[in-house]
């Protein structure tokens, strides 16, 4: 499992992009996420899932140096993912699968109070704090071209 967050930056506002799942949980508002096929690295499963689910190619693509956590009671699993953080050129083009039934670009604070999940909501601070506050660390960058 993978999880990455689209960033892009309109003015002097940052927006996280935000996905309302057609799956369960039905209606929950979700960053990109998906599995890792056989084969392929994580950041490579996070760039195909963010393609398939939205049609963004990232300008610039980052770990973001954390995981999201959690536990699935129906698996009695932890899922630990890596989670990736993908600029995206302001323009761009929103396509969605059909995993999804809406978008919603929205500012970090908003976007955590629309996610279903503690786990969210720290990922999203951690993200704002390290990559919109503050210049990503260029050891994080992975070069995608």
């Amino acid at each position: 499992m993978v999880s990455t967050v689209a960033v892009r930056k309109r003015g002097a506002r940052h927006e996280v992009l935000l996905l309302e799942r057609v799956n369960t949980p039905v209606g929950a508002w979700c960053q990109v996420a998906g599995k890792i096929e056989q084969g392929e690295t994580a950041w490579q499963a996070a760039l195909r899932e963010l393609r398939e689910e939205t049609g963004l190619v990232p300008d610039a693509f980052y770990s973001a140096d954390t995981f999201e956590r959690f536990y699935e009671p129906a698996r009695d699993a932890i899922t630990v993912a890596p989670v990736f953080v993908a600029f995206v050129d302001a323009g761009a083009e929103i396509r969605l699968n059909a995993e999804h039934s809406r978008y919603r670009w929205a500012g970090f604070g908003e976007a955590a109070e629309m996610v279903s999940f503690g786990g969210q909501r720290r990922m999203l601070r951690w993200v704002e704090e390290e990559f919109v506050g503050r210049r990503p660390s260029e050891y994080l960058l992975i070069p995608t071209g």
